[in-house]
Formats: C-alpha cells, sequence, structure tokens
C-alpha cells in the first residue's frame, strides 16, 4: 500500500490504463457525490466488504479513498493481506478532493 497526495493520486491515475477507483464509504456519505467510474463497497459491511474485495482482480491497480483517507488507509491494508499488489490510498480523502463529484442517481 502506498499513501498519496492529492495531486500524486490523480496524476497516477491519469496515467494508468489498469486503474480501478474504490470509495469505502457509507451509503449516506456517497450520496454527496463520488468520483466519476469509483465502485462502492462499504467498509463498515465487514465480512462482505471482505467478500466483495476478494472478488476484484487482483492484477488491477486500486485508487482507495473515504471522507478522510482513514479508512481508505485500513481498506488498503486489508487488500495487501488479501493479496493485492498495488492499492494507493488518497491521503485526506474526499474532504481534500478537488475534482469534480457525480451523484450516483
Amino acid at each position: 500500500m502506498e499513501h498519496l497526495s492529492q495531486d500524486e493520486w490523480v496524476s497516477q491515475l491519469e496515467n494508468d490504463d489498469n486503474a480501478v477507483i474504490i470509495d469505502v464509504r457509507t451509503d449516506n456519505e456517497v450520496a454527496d457525490g463520488i468520483i466519476a467510474n469509483a465502485i462502492h463497497i462499504d467498509i463498515y459491511k465487514g465480512q462482505e466488504f471482505v467478500n466483495e474485495l476478494e472478488a476484484l482482480d487482483k492484477d488491477k491497480n486500486y485508487y482507495v479513498y473515504c471522507r478522510s483517507g482513514n479508512r481508505s488507509g485500513q481498506a488498503c491494508n486489508i487488500m495487501d493481506q488479501l493479496g493485492f499488489e498495488n492499492a494507493y490510498n488518497l491521503e485526506g480523502g474526499i474532504l481534500e478532493w478537488e475534482g469534480d463529484l457525480v451523484d450516483l442517481d
């Protein structure tokens, strides 16, 4: 796992053809908007969260974020334990995000 600043995260993501974005916030938080093309997997769902992670392709590069960067860091640690080689945590989370957000509906 790597912790990336907002600029590093965006720059690396833009140049990564093997990237997947994961939002680990709650449903209520996601209702306020989500980064475009992100997959929503709520970290508070416990074993269901782990099951959804295990269904993902471990050969992809995962860019993970939450509200502040704390839960996404925990998610990246879990991903490391599950054998994911490339998980990148967005430092500062959505609170410091300067890019656009989209509605899920």
